[in-house]
């Protein structure tokens, strides 16, 4: 490893020689004298259109830009007004009436319900603007708008109607789209209601985003607030070293590691809010129950699904993959930041790391070893040999399939890695079920019940391939039931009872078997940000957070006239500087093949 960063840093210095030229230029760059902050990201965005985006890095951004009804308060996480000044609901529990606020959109047009009415029924109208977060529509019966007055009517009481995971749209701009899952949103400068303005956009490269004048909080601290796309985390770590980015989040163990000495840089080491898992193709499905993908046909016993279970030592995966930074999962997709929703497993429920039990399940159902020690299916059609996909370029991935190869081995079954580049990886394990086992995960809300609703069966792509953004092809009728009764339960106690038993019943069925709870690493350059507030405020997240709150409140030293290190200037000069026509890209961006790339497809 110590040869590999010799050998990394004598390129470095090799780069940043040659790119010398550039820097004359870049000196007279017009960033001089702004406050800006620039975060590395080892994921790109999916799209800039917040209807259809649904990784981690594409919610955040969007999360920047556009205004809610309610966003998660900075200190209890609690829903909090954001475009919804106020509420009422009616004594049934089936009419809310929201207050819009008198804000401003970018361009200087007022926000009005109208706004909030279109993009709730483009929603519920269109199925390709269901992608990123249909499931929070489902139970509208209907949304109508009356001056500043938004009243949302549903079909049965909704419990989480305070915690609505979608952004408002301008009408104005959106609704002369006709075909929304191929919009791009790829039109500049954005009309934003939230801090910052998206004002330039470069494929798998970077992000630019503007403080908004017009916010109704006030003008964010910041002048500018970029986000750079690596697709390789070492590049990424090296840039935060450098300078050339201020802030990374969403650390590996091993990434994270490289940075805790760092004088100049603050170390960032709390509890996450990060479930991983492994989704199992236990018989893939679209919406009209039509069977798609070429899943090993094993893999829809229930048996199999528990034996695998039984053969992976989470704590072993907790020490040596996660280097002891994560918690080893024995609940389900809900992390234990959240203590009021968390569930685990006790008692003979709990899987414990048993390979012994394991085999014996699968010798019992009757899938017997041959002589090369893997098993076969009961009537010897097939082997019992899975595919593993994971994403290109992910060491911890790389790791992890070693070690789960090497548990699944013990019980008789053949594990062999794919790699798939990002949108590959979402296509066959999202829509096309081509796929055995993958890995994945999912940054989880304060309310759960988003995530929950990942696995519905009305989360299965459509037969035409569009809307879904299933997390399993899940479809039980239990399941299902438990979802209804959750969004109905206004008694708060009973409605936590209820979505534990969804976990409970996701743990027991195994359409994903959850591995870790990860922390959250993170990392910021102390000479560049002179302060930020994390959401929670106490001991809170910064980049991985629920909220826009770090980000609103982020403070910065303003750029110098140099265009390197911390002081660097526009983004532009950070990826690239011509020199003699040859392209010259700095040390942290010298991996950057940009790609459609996400570190375990983080999604959200």
């Amino acid at each position: 490893m110590r040869k590999w960063f010799a050998r990394l840093a004598a390129l470095g210095v090799a780069l940043l020689v040659a790119g010398q030229g550039a820097t004359a230029a870049l000196a007279q760059d017009p960033a001089a004298g702004k406050k800006i902050v620039r975060v590395g990201a080892t994921q790109s965005m999916d799209s800039m259109n917040p209807f259809i985006a649904v990784r981690l890095v594409s919610t955040s951004i969007h999360r920047w830009m556009y205004g809610y009804l309610t966003v998660p308060d900075s200190k209890t996480l609690q829903p909090s007004p954001d475009l919804a000044e106020s509420w009422t609901t009616s004594e049934d529990g089936l009419t809310w009436t929201f207050k819009i606020r008198a804000a401003k959109w970018s361009d200087g047009k007022p926000v009005t319900a109208d706004d909030a009415a279109w993009t709730f029924n483009k929603m519920m109208t269109d199925e390709a603007a269901k992608t990123a977060n249909g499931p929070a529509v489902e139970n509208f019966e209907s949304v109508t708008a009356s001056g500043q007055d938004l009243t949302i009517k549903l079909k049965s009481p909704q419990a989480s109607m305070l915690e609505n995971p979608v952004p408002i749209m301008p009408k104005h701009v959106w609704e002369s789209v006709t075909d929304m899952a191929n919009y791009d949103a790829e039109k500049y400068p954005s009309v934003s209601s939230g801090p910052y303005i998206a004002v330039e956009h470069k494929k798998d490269q970077y992000v630019k985003l503007q403080a908004n004048p017009n916010y109704w909080r006030g003008k964010p601290k910041i002048d500018e607030l970029q986000v750079v796309f690596y697709d390789n985390p070492q590049a990424a770590i090296a840039g935060l070293k450098t300078g050339d980015i201020d802030l990374l989040g969403r650390m590996t163990p091993q990434e994270f590691e490289a940075i805790q000495n760092d004088p100049n840089i603050e170390a960032w080491n709390t509890q996450g809010r990060r479930a991983s898992y492994l989704q199992i193709n236990h018989g893939a499905t679209t919406t009209d129950d039509k069977s798609v993908g070429d899943g090993h046909p094993a893999l829809k016993d229930l048996k199999v699904r528990q034996a695998l279970h039984y053969a992976i030592d989470k704590q072993k995966l907790v020490d040596e993959v996660q280097n002891g930074l994560a918690k080893p999962a024995d609940g389900s997709i809900v992390p234990p930041i959240y203590k009021e929703f968390f569930w685990e497993a006790g008692g003979e429920e709990k899987v414990s790391y048993d390979p012994a039990k394991a085999n014996k399940i699968l010798d019992d159902a009757g899938y017997k070893k041959g002589a090369d020690g893997v098993r076969t299916m009961p009537d010897g059609d097939r082997k019992l040999e899975f595919r593993f996909t994971i994403h290109t370029e992910t060491p911890i991935e790389d790791k992890l399939a070693e070690y789960l190869t090497a548990f699944f081995k013990e019980i008789g079954i053949t594990l062999t890695t794919v790699k798939l580049e990002s949108s590959k990886f979402t296509e066959e394990t999202g829509v096309t079920g081509n796929f055995d086992i993958a890995i994945s995960g999912w940054s989880v809300n304060p309310d759960p019940e988003e995530v929950m609703a990942t696995h519905l069966c009305s989360r299965r792509p459509a037969p035409n391939g569009e809307g879904g953004g299933t997390e399993s092809f899940f479809c039980d009728d239990t399941f299902e039931q438990l979802y209804k009764d959750q969004l109905k339960e206004l008694d708060r106690t009973k409605r936590v009872d209820l979505l534990k038993q969804m976990q409970e019943r996701l743990y027991t069925q195994a359409p994903i078997i959850a591995i870790y709870y990860t922390n959250d690493l993170e990392g910021y350059r102390k000479d560049k940000i002179t302060s930020i507030t994390p959401i929670p405020e106490d001991k809170g997240l910064l980049y991985g957070g629920s909220g826009y709150w770090p980000f609103y409140t982020v403070d910065a030293k303003a750029t110098g006239g140099s265009a390197t290190g911390a002081e660097g200037g526009s983004n532009t000069g950070l990826i690239a500087g011509v020199v003699g026509g040859v392209v010259v890209i700095g040390l942290a961006a010298f991996f950057l093949t940009r790609r459609r790339k996400a570190v375990a497809d983080e999604r959200e």
